[in-house]
């Protein structure tokens, strides 16, 4: 069988020997780009890695030596403060002004507080005015600070307390504010209304009740409770657990003659004292809440 003549190669057969060898160089380029560039994220993301590793256990230690350090001062100033003489009222004085400056946040400090007030007014030495001036300046300065801490993160309502019409109303209430604060935290809403019920002039301190109703958001009942407000209440300590982790407290901010001022704040409980652990139903609660926001974001 004669052999066939060979067909004369067109253009698309030359170009394709052409670039045959090209293709193979582009592929070997490809992959060595592919190869460094994946190098290189890889050492990236290993180096931020490390990075965060060592911030982590540096924090971790300053925290850590920090605990420590506030442990120590404060056995010594409790210490000091326990076995100071009776007598020696200006040193404990001194000596709750440190603790108060330092553990306000995270100590119930109100029981000494209290305890030194009782000793000066029952003691009478020649600066108890001034003892006592102190006593309440710094418990003042301590409440304005956890106000100024919370009010970012809750709602802050304040009223005026007439004590004579208080006294006048006897056993009747006089609400703080004309309305009730409608009060919005997340996803639940409550009105809070602080009612005044009495006040003592001698310890300074107005007997209140905090009422919350009409909550949206939550299956929780209304709530009412009465309790003594003084300058030695503090907001973060001393705070009323409401509905869906909320807390709430009353804090007397100002005593002047005939009138004083009240303060109420309304914050999420993750800024309560570290003493003021949430209930296992609050925790369920907030995990089902993110379980929720999880799945919207998954489906958008």
């Amino acid at each position: 069988m004669a052999d066939e003549p060979k067909k004369p190669k067109d253009f698309w057969d030359k170009l394709l020997v052409i670039l045959h060898p090209v293709g193979g160089l582009l592929t070997a380029l490809a992959v060595a780009f592919v190869g460094v560039t994946g190098s290189r994220v890889l050492e990236e993301r290993q180096s931020r890695d490390s990075n965060a590793r060592l911030y982590s256990e540096l924090m971790s230690r300053r925290e850590e030596a920090e605990s420590t350090l506030r442990k120590d001062v404060l056995g010594a100033i409790l210490q000091e403060y326990l076995q100071a003489s009776p007598s020696d009222l200006d040193a404990k004085v001194l000596q709750l002004e440190l603790l108060s400056n330092n553990f306000h946040d995270s100590l119930d400090l109100r029981p000494l507080f209290l305890d030194l007030q009782r000793k000066l007014l029952k003691t009478p030495v020649p600066d108890r005015d001034e003892l006592l001036g102190r006593i309440e300046s710094l418990a003042r300065e301590v409440t304005s600070k956890q106000l100024f801490t919370l009010q970012g993160r809750g709602y802050r309502f304040s009223g005026n307390v007439d004590l004579a019409a208080l006294e006048a109303a006897g056993a009747g209430s006089i609400p703080l504010t004309e309305e009730p604060a409608r009060v919005t935290l997340g996803d639940t809403s409550c009105n809070i209304a602080v009612m005044l019920r009495s006040a003592n002039r001698e310890t300074k301190t107005v007997r209140v009740r905090l009422e919350a109703s009409e909550c949206e958001g939550t299956n929780a009942p209304n709530l009412s409770t009465t309790f003594d407000v003084g300058f030695f209440d503090f907001p973060i300590i001393d705070n009323t657990r409401l509905a869906n982790g909320w807390r709430c407290a009353v804090a007397l901010t100002n005593w002047v003659d005939d009138f004083a001022e009240l303060t109420g704040i309304c914050f999420p409980g993750e800024y309560a004292s570290l003493k003021d652990r949430p209930y296992y139903e609050e925790v369920i609660q907030k995990l089902r809440q993110q379980e929720v926001k999880t799945s919207w974001m998954d489906g958008l």
